[in-house]
C-alpha cells in the first residue's frame, strides 16, 4: 500500500495489487472511502463510504478532485496504465 497524498490527516492510498479502474482509498481512523478517478480527465466519483459524514465527503472530494492529476500520475507509475 503505497499513501500518495495526505488530507487533513487522512492517507488517501493506492495499493499495488489493486483492481482497475483507476481508484484510490481515503482511510481515517475508523472510516474508508473508495473515489473512482476516472483518469487523466475525469472528475472522480465517489464509489464507497464507510462511515464518513457527508460534510467529510464533500471535503474529501473536493481534495481529491484538487489532486487530480498527482493521484492520476500516482496510479500510473504504480499500475501502468488506468483502465
Amino acid at each position: 500500500m503505497a499513501t500518495v497524498l495526505r488530507i487533513s490527516g487522512l492517507r488517501v492510498v493506492i495499493y499495488p495489487n489493486d483492481h482497475r479502474p483507476a481508484h484510490v482509498h481515503v482511510i481515517g481512523s475508523d472510516h474508508e472511502a473508495v473515489f473512482n478517478l476516472h483518469c487523466p480527465d475525469g472528475t472522480p466519483e465517489l464509489r464507497e463510504n464507510y462511515g464518513f459524514s457527508q460534510r467529510e465527503l464533500g471535503k474529501i472530494a473536493n481534495e481529491v478532485a484538487a489532486n487530480l492529476a498527482q493521484l492520476c500520475k500516482s496510479w500510473r507509475s504504480i499500475h501502468g496504465h488506468y483502465e
